[in-house]
């Protein structure tokens, strides 16, 4: 465990969930170590129907998670990073990609893992991708987490 956090790895019973992965295009390679990233958990946890679709920036993650959402797939992994520069703009679209994420899974059922990096600068975000040199891989954790999520609720499905 670190700083709290569950060790997530393969998920148990993920098998044969249908999983969109939608992934910002800015920052490319901090977005390239956190789609390998999710890739790696979606392996490990033996999912083989996946959908990944790529939009412009992490503004538009909510929308594309809402349209998939509605095209029967059983978890969503929303995939970006918002670096902080010397305007309001940060904290804007962190805002909307929170709360449009949160309102997509509340009102759908669809989890949502939530691997969108929200860092003061390069160094924070390349540390937190899943590279060879991070100390973290939040594309994977966000794609564990989506995983474990919709398992946990097929025992609940109406």
């Amino acid at each position: 465990m670190r700083n709290g956090a569950p060790e997530l790895g393969a998920v148990d019973g993920a098998a044969g969930l249908r999983v969109a992965v939608v992934a910002s295009s800015w920052h490319t390679e901090v977005m390239a170590g956190l789609r390998a990233g999710a890739r790696r958990a979606l392996a490990d946890s033996r999912v083989a129907d996946v959908t990944e679709v790529q939009v412009p920036g992490t503004f538009e993650l909510p929308v594309a998670a809402a349209r998939l959402a509605g095209a029967g797939f059983d978890a969503i992994v929303a995939l970006g990073v918002v670096i902080r520069g010397g305007t309001p703009h940060f904290d804007y679209v962190c805002t909307a990609a929170a709360v449009g994420l949160t309102d997509v899974t509340v009102r759908t059922g669809v989890p949502v893992g939530f691997g969108v990096l929200t860092c003061d600068d390069q160094a924070q975000a390349l540390d937190r991708a899943g590279l060879p040199d991070s100390r973290e891989d939040k594309g994977y954790e966000a794609t564990a987490a989506a995983l474990a999520t919709a398992v946990t609720l097929a025992a609940y499905a109406p």
